[in-house]
């Protein structure tokens, strides 16, 4: 794209953002630049759902880690499990369809947690279940 095609979306997101939500309250939708602001409502979506993700994995990241050294869990372990579960149900409770999406993915993101915990603990193994011991309403509750 040369600059004499760059749209104000382009070249100042920030103003674009401005613009397009006053002319959304002025019910000017004519004006809209309807292809971006689909993109960014769609993108939107997706930023909700990485952030539950990264929250679900702190905290599962954190909980192997009590299993496979249990005599070094401390204080800050236990804050990261209690913030991420914190982050999470506040989200649930704005976008109670994440729930699904983190029950859907609590497998995947508990393996990808084991590969995190063990090089964060620099043990190459550890005794772990293959699959998640927690169910997602378990770890929202504890």
């Amino acid at each position: 794209m040369n600059s004499a095609t760059k749209t104000l979306y382009d070249i100042d997101f920030a103003e674009w953002s401005d613009r397009t939500a006053k002319l959304l309250r002025a019910g000017r939708f004519e004006e809209l630049d309807i292809a971006n602001v689909a993109e960014e409502i769609e993108d939107l979506g997706k930023s909700e759902r990485s952030a539950v993700r990264s929250h679900l994995s702190r905290l599962l990241l954190h909980k192997i880690k009590q299993v496979i050294q249990p005599e070094r869990d401390c204080a800050s372990w236990k804050v990261s499990i209690a913030s991420a579960r914190n982050a999470l149900r506040d989200k649930l409770v704005v976008s109670p369809s994440l729930r699904p999406y983190l029950r859907n993915s609590l497998q995947q993101i508990y393996r990808e947690s084991i590969e995190l915990a063990l090089i964060e603990t620099g043990l190459e193994h550890a005794a772990v279940p293959d699959e998640c011991p927690w169910d997602l309403d378990t770890l929202l509750e504890n």
